[in-house]
């Protein structure tokens, strides 16, 4: 896997669009990435935020494969600085605690149809669920409504709307493997609009 920061400048007019459109962001950064008849960029995750170390707007993104950022369109004014990319190839273990992030789109299936999970009781639980299938527990976590986030297809002339939730906490894994498993694939629906990436830290002593 690779990790990647983006800083982004937020007077580019095409850095407000994609941060106004997950949708559109996402397209932006699979330039990055080889198209689909050389064999599809693979699972890409990605985040946007303010950086807990700079405080400036930042999107990190998590591959499968190595970007080249220096292919991808965009404007000249566009970042801040030159995107950095690392590889990474964690090695887990049982019982390891790690502090977390995670941007989520908590739903449950009714009828057919995705509905978010709007009361925190539910999101939480829903995270527990996650996290069993997942290979870990949640020993602590912070709840934050993010609202919701509206991305255009263009493709099908839709607006898709989702309810956005962040969860910072500790988690305790249980299985090393099933949770290198769930970092790769990621947390939930709605992976092409900015959620799902799972962010790790070792934790305060």
């Amino acid at each position: 896997m690779f990790l990647s920061q983006l800083i982004l400048n937020p007077r580019s007019r095409e850095v407000r669009r994609d941060l106004a459109d997950p949708y559109q962001m996402h397209r932006t950064l699979l330039a990055a990435f080889p198209p689909r008849e050389n064999g599809g960029p693979g699972r890409i995750l990605y985040r946007a935020e303010m950086s807990r170390v700079t405080g400036r707007m930042a999107v990190l993104l998590q591959s499968q494969q190595a970007p080249a950022w220096e292919q991808i369109r965009v404007a000249q004014d566009y970042f801040v600085e030159p995107p950095t990319s690392k590889a990474f190839d964690p090695v887990f273990r049982t019982g390891q605690r790690l502090q977390f992030r995670l941007r989520a789109n908590p739903t449950v299936k009714r009828e057919g149809k995705r509905l978010g999970l709007l009361r925190e009781a539910e999101q939480l639980a829903w995270l527990q669920r996650k996290a069993e299938n997942g290979g870990f527990r949640i020993e602590s976590v912070e709840v934050i409504p993010e609202g919701m986030t509206i991305g255009h297809r263009k493709e099908t002339a839709s607006d898709l709307t989702h309810l956005a939730v962040r969860f910072d906490g500790v988690l305790h894994i249980l299985d090393p493997d099933r949770f290198r498993i769930t970092l790769e694939a990621g947390i939930g629906s709605a992976k092409g609009f900015g959620f799902g990436l799972l962010s790790l830290a070792r934790p305060l002593e």
